[in-house]
């Protein structure tokens, strides 16, 4: 078996195999661009070496020698030999792009021997020894790398150096002397002297970087799975740090940040690829370059316009320029805003460049999230105090307080408080407080700093380079230039349009959407085929789902309007009824608040359809908890506390989620079906004599018979009808019901010859066909990703195999016997793009989420629509 591809065999198209990375590196050879020759370690290969307990095979490690020796002959070069060298690079590369979340390794092939020999620019050789010693010892051997930081960042002060570039030969020989010490005190060995040990260890360490943990963190928060693996690309290393004439540098070939069709991006002299992505030194614009190396940026330039033309998106590239000459290290679909992304995919389509439905797909449908992100309120930011400017590298704004830490970040987000993570520089193993944060800020780095790319991609409002800011980690502070100390805890505010800083709280607000984004929904819904509704249960958040777009309400859980304070007393009191008759009294005083309620609703939709649950949470949500609450509520309503405490105990139920709850509730006390469905029709008759058109779908929750559904629908057919016959009114209003126990999947044959409608509550129906608690499930999962049984939350994405099948079989029963049957989901899942793509493939009518996912939802359906074909 084939494990191993030299650049020139391989292509653009073999993303499966040779990664996007290495894809790419063979395309733009094929291309005929400027590239450092090497070969591809394959995704198989990765996945061999797992399946072989983490063991590299000699079939693989022979391949690997093979083109090695074939890469030595192209280049006239000799791997390990200081008189003629080919020193080498080791990275990643999966099929979906992951910047920084897996590992690289540069300058490898060098040994003592180059600094015992007669080598020529012995400077650089020692610069670049000591960065594959500080490299290969923290991506290989697992080491602490802060010890070789210090060791540099202790010389250059004791020599007066801010920059690496300033070091001497004989400064450089110190460090590395240091590294070697710090290395065999760390590892128990010297550092491997042998080049082929050096490349086979690397290769290895990039497998192993598949599963670090924030690889895998990444992959569940973008849906990659585990099985995919990641190539190892080997490539012959160019030198940015080489002579003043060299440099490396990363650009896209539009804004990443807002679309903008410019070159844009930066560069440093005198360094090395990893020096621009870790932000070691703050890098030049890349308009710099065309001043300094006018014919390097114009060859740059015209590279760049052949690969956009040739990928027919925005690319992300590295480059490297040695002694003058330009080499080109990879290029890949630029991650991107997704301001910026529905701007790049309309200017491309006006370009005609990409057709309508390839601009549908450029939008990641989960990025919309970012563009309602909020602003700061004008009005307070007049009085804001500027703290400090740094680079506006991710936009929207947000305030929270500040932490150094990304542990204590995680920590103090998961307390509930809105956190600031500001850091020196950022670096993989921030991915988690990053991601836990509402913004990041970094001292040092640019815009294409590993800070940067990353907020980007998560829709964090972020700001790097804020270069006169001095973080202290041990004191827990950071100063700012005017001599303002911040403490941890401390509220400061970012916006990331900008690159300003505020020292205090600010107030922000909603965004306002421009025209692209209005244009290109526009677009997006002619190739959607499922319609969008929301879940809400008040006219305010009905209105905001209307102005992103949704198309009627899914779910209305009127369980949700019992709660406000004026109705809970009377709630309670129906609850802990003793009779029919106390219970009928305190109903007759919740049907206006009821009906009032859903008028709002009605006037809201104005014409669009509105999905009506019936009371569905068990009783005890309802009921005081605390003493001084039982109290209180014994005294309201007049008995003694004793007995209060009593009925409390009746009620209480070992396992109320799956308990008396539901159509059960209804069942039980029909006379609240018979409220609900009279502040319904009442509600819909009100705003009809109002010249408004009214479509109530009334639906039953948790059934799991279908004698359930028929006792309650003939229930709230009776109680409507004789208010219709009573106002002399003819309107049209449906029963369905909510599909949530597995039951009713498997028999949802019987169900559909009786109901007008089903919903599927996913939220339900994964609790109970995993037996999980979603509540509790949390605190166990963690482990489930960790050891690699789930590569994802199935209350966040739906579970294809288990409750997708479920779904899936539920409809084809439901439409055998009843094809007219309207069928969509309620669940959480119906705002997760993943999840609404296994809705299309089932076949589902409509997708219902909460008001600030339509917009996702509604282009995550026109992406399926499209995938599937339908349009």
């Amino acid at each position: 078996m084939k494990f191993v591809y030299s650049f020139n065999e391989g292509n653009k198209d073999m993303k499966e195999l040779l990664g996007g990375k290495g894809a790419n590196l063979s395309e733009m050879i094929n291309i005929g661009l400027s590239v450092p020759d090497g070969f591809t370690v394959t995704t198989e290969a990765c996945n061999f070496y797992y399946e072989n307990n983490e063991k590299m095979s000699e079939e693989i490690i022979n391949q690997i020698f093979e083109k090695l020796e074939e890469l030595e002959k192209k280049s006239g070069k000799k791997f390990g030999d200081y008189k003629n060298p080919l020193l080498l690079s080791v990275r990643s590369g999966a099929r979906a792009s992951m910047p920084g979340m897996m590992d690289t390794i540069l300058n490898l092939g060098i040994s003592n021997d180059f600094i015992n020999g007669n080598v020529e620019n012995k400077r650089f050789i020692l610069d670049s020894y000591r960065r594959l010693i500080q490299m290969y010892a923290d991506v290989v051997m697992h080491a602490d790398r802060e010890e070789y930081e210090n060791i540099l960042e202790k010389v250059k002060k004791e020599k007066g150096y801010k920059l690496d570039t300033e070091l001497l030969e004989e400064d450089l020989q110190v460090i590395l002397d240091q590294y070697k010490e710090i290395y065999k005190r760390q590892t128990g060995e010297d550092f491997p002297s042998d080049p082929k040990v050096q490349l086979i260890k690397s290769i290895e360490s990039v497998f192993k970087s598949w599963n670090n943990d924030r690889a895998k963190y990444y992959r569940k928060m973008h849906g990659i799975p585990a099985s995919w693996g990641t190539a190892v690309n080997i490539q012959e290393m160019v030198y940015g740090n080489i002579s003043e004439n060299s440099g490396t540098g990363v650009a896209f070939t539009r804004n990443p940040s807002t679309g903008e069709k410019k070159l844009y991006g930066e560069y440093l002299m005198n360094a090395q690829g990893e020096d621009v992505v870790a932000g070691v030194r703050t890098p030049n614009p890349i308009e710099e370059l065309k001043v300094s190396m006018p014919d390097v940026y114009n060859e740059f330039v015209k590279n760049c316009d052949i690969l956009e033309n040739h990928y027919k998106d925005m690319q992300d590239m590295e480059f490297t320029i040695e002694n003058g000459k330009l080499y080109m290290l990879q290029t890949r679909n630029g991650k991107r805003t997704a301001k910026a992304a529905i701007k790049i995919a309309l200017d491309m389509l006006d370009e005609k460049k990409i057709e309508e439905s390839e601009a549908v797909l450029r939008v990641e449908a989960s990025s919309l999230d970012q563009l309602l992100h909020p602003m700061f309120d004008e009005e307070e930011f007049k009085n804001a105090s500027l703290l400090t400017t740094g680079l506006a590298a991710s936009p929207g704004a947000a305030t929270g307080k500040i932490y150094f830490n990304s542990d204590e970040a995680t920590k103090q987000s998961e307390m509930g408080i809105k956190v600031v993570l500001v850091r020196n520089e950022t670096s993989p193993e921030d991915i988690k407080g990053m991601q836990d944060s509402v913004a990041v800020v970094t001292v040092r780095g640019g815009m294409t700093s590993h800070a940067a790319v990353v907020a980007r991609g998560m829709g964090r409002c972020c700001v790097v380079g804020c270069e006169e800011l001095e973080v202290n980690y041990a004191n827990k502070t950071m100063k700012a230039k005017d001599g303002t100390v911040l403490n941890e805890g401390d509220y400061i505010s970012v916006d990331g349009n900008t690159g300003n800083v505020y020292a205090s709280k600010i107030k922000t607000v909603e965004p306002k959407l421009d025209e692209d984004f209005s244009r290109f929904m526009n677009i997006a819904d002619k190739y959607r085929r499922m319609k969008i509704r929301t879940n809400a249960d008040n006219a305010n958040d009905a209105k905001v789902a209307m102005k992103f777009g949704a198309e009627g309400i899914g779910l209305c859980r009127t369980e949700h309007m019992f709660f406000d304070e004026e109705r809970i007393l009377t709630v309670r009191k129906m609850i802990l009824a003793n009779s029919k008759e106390e219970r009928q009294e305190a109903l007759n005083s919740i049907l206006p608040y009821q009906q009032n309620d859903f008028e709002e609703l009605f006037e809201t939709l104005n014409g669009k359809a509105v999905t009506i649950r019936y009371l569905d949470p068990p009783f005890h949500e309802f009921l005081p908890k605390k003493e001084e609450e039982i109290k209180k509520l014994a005294s309201d309503i007049g008995i003694d506390e004793s007995e209060l405490l009593h009925r409390l105990d009746e009620i209480s139920e070992f396992n109320p989620m799956m308990g008396h709850r539901g159509c059960r509730l209804s069942i039980t006390y029909p006379e609240l079906a018979i409220m609900q469905t009279t502040a319904v029709i009442n509600a819909a008759i009100s705003v009809l004599r109002k010249g408004i058109y009214v479509i109530p779908e009334i639906m039953i929750p948790l059934v799991s018979d279908v004698r359930e559904f028929t006792y309650l629908r003939d229930i709230v057919v009776k109680t409507a009808e004789r208010i219709l016959n009573e106002q002399g009114i003819l309107m049209n209003y449906s029963v369905g019901t909510m599909i949530e126990v597995p039951r009713a999947c498997v028999l949802s044959n019987e169900i559909a010859k009786e109901a007008d409608f089903f919903s599927y509550g996913t939220n339900d129906l994964t609790q109970m066909t995993y037996g999980f608690s979603r509540d509790d499930a949390s605190k166990f999962l963690r482990g489930y990703y960790e050891k690699g049984i789930f590569e994802n939350d199935p209350f966040v994405k739906m579970d294809k195999s288990g409750v997708g099948f479920l779904v899936d079989t539920s409809v084809k029963l439901g439409r055998g016997e009843n094809p007219k049957i309207k069928l969509g989901i309620c669940g959480e899942h119906a705002g997760n793009p993943e999840s609404i793509d296994i809705c299309e493939k089932i076949g589902l009518d409509y997708v219902s989420c909460s008001p600030y996912r339509v917009p996702i939802a509604r282009l995550a359906a026109a992406q399926s629509s499209i995938k599937k074909g339908d349009k």
